[in-house]
């Protein structure tokens, strides 16, 4: 028996790898109150960034994410964020940057990421 799963129209192989290539940080781990995605550079064309699940709790709803940029400044690149939740994913980028920007650029693995990370 086989089992199909729905493809998403703007879903890819690219999309999927990068999927697979990240860290999932939840709320215990960073003191936010979402679920977080960090990853490696890869084959990505774009600087380092986090991909945030918009509702709070320890879980990570692809469709439901924005994009933040960590450099030079944090800020949102897609996808909508309260207020509130980017003031606090940006105190906490800032405070880890230098482990994100070691992970990213391969520097770190994901071990000495993790153990390298604050929480706020």
């Amino acid at each position: 028996m086989t089992v199909h799963q729905p493809v998403h129209p703007e879903w890819s192989l690219e999309a999927e790898n990068e999927l697979f290539e990240m860290a999932n940080l939840y709320p215990r781990d960073t003191g936010l109150p979402m679920t977080v995605w960090v990853s490696p550079r890869g084959n990505a064309r774009h600087d380092v960034r986090v991909k945030v699940c918009r509702p709070h709790g320890d879980r990570m709803i692809v469709e439901d994410t924005a994009v933040v940029g960590v450099r030079p400044e944090p800020r949102v690149i897609e996808g909508p964020l309260a207020t509130a939740d980017f003031h606090r994913v940006a105190a906490w980028i800032r405070l880890n940057e230098a482990a994100l920007v070691g992970y990213w650029d391969g520097d770190l693995s994901t071990g000495q990421f993790v153990r390298a990370l604050q929480t706020v």
